[in-house]
Parts: C-alpha cells; structure tokens; sequence
C-alpha cells in the first residue's frame, strides 16, 4: 500500500515555528520517523510540503493516477479556508486522515474550524507530530480492512 502524506503552509518550519506549540523537531524528524513506522507496517510512504494551495490540490488530484492508496493530510492554515483542498479530497476518493500538531480546538476562535475535515475519515489533533503515527497506523487499518471485506 501506499501512502502520501501532504503537509502545508509553514510546516517546513518546524522546529523554528513556536517550538512550544509544534515541538522542536523538524520535519525531516517527522518523515524520518514515519518512514520508520511505514517500515514496521510494510507501507510505502511519499512526503509532500508546499506552502501553495494551488500545488496541494494538484498533488492530491495526481493520487490516482501515481497509485496512492491513502492520503495523511496536516492542511496547516489551509484547514479553515480551503474549500479547494476540501474538492480535491472528496474527488478522488482515496481515504484520508486530517492531522494537526496542536490541538486546533483549543486555539484562535478561527482556528477551530475545519472545511476539509468533512472530506476524511478523521482528524487527529494535539498530539503532536505522534498524530502523523497514529495516523498512519489508523489510515493502513482502514486499508487492510477493505481489502479484506471489500468494503
């Protein structure tokens, strides 16, 4: 199975970007350790980071075509606004999980809200970059669970 996880704006600054919000590890940490867990799980795994919505959506509209099985997506900023990536998730119908480092529900009243979350399975938020791994174990779930019942 394969798996893309799609990061969005500012997440490149990890480890820079209010350490005691996002924690102090890059995200060369995070792919690291989820190509790890992918590893454990005999998942192949792809990394996209873009601070452009409109490359975003270009990446999940090419997820068929390039045999992506599942989608792990931190929208960033993007995630109260972008009814673009909200489309392009829903179009194509590969199963995803929204993550989110911090626990939006508990920031900014604007920051609250999800327009793309309705277009995944779930969201995993404020557990850090540990969400990514959950998510991923969660997301390859899901997966063999189809494949078995065809469901």
């Amino acid at each position: 199975m394969k798996i893309l996880v799609i990061n969005g704006p500012n997440i490149q600054l990890l480890g820079v970007r209010k350490p005691e919000i996002y924690g102090k590890g890059t995200l060369s940490d995070l792919q690291d350790s989820l190509e790890k867990i992918a590893k454990e799980l005999k998942l192949k795994i792809s990394f996209f980071q873009s601070n452009h919505e409109g490359e975003i959506v270009d990446v999940i509209g090419s997820a068929i075509e390039n045999g992506i099985d599942g989608i792990i997506i931190n929208p960033a900023a993007y995630t109260h606004t972008s009814i673009a990536i909200h489309d392009a998730l829903e179009s194509v119908g590969i199963p995803a999980i929204e993550v989110h480092i911090s626990n939006i529900h508990r920031r900014e009243e604007f920051r609250r809200k999800s327009v793309t979350a309705s277009a995944c399975l779930g969201q995993i938020s404020g557990l850090g970059t540990e969400g990514y791994g959950w998510a991923l174990r969660a997301i390859a779930d899901h997966l063999e669970k189809i494949k078995l019942t065809g469901v």
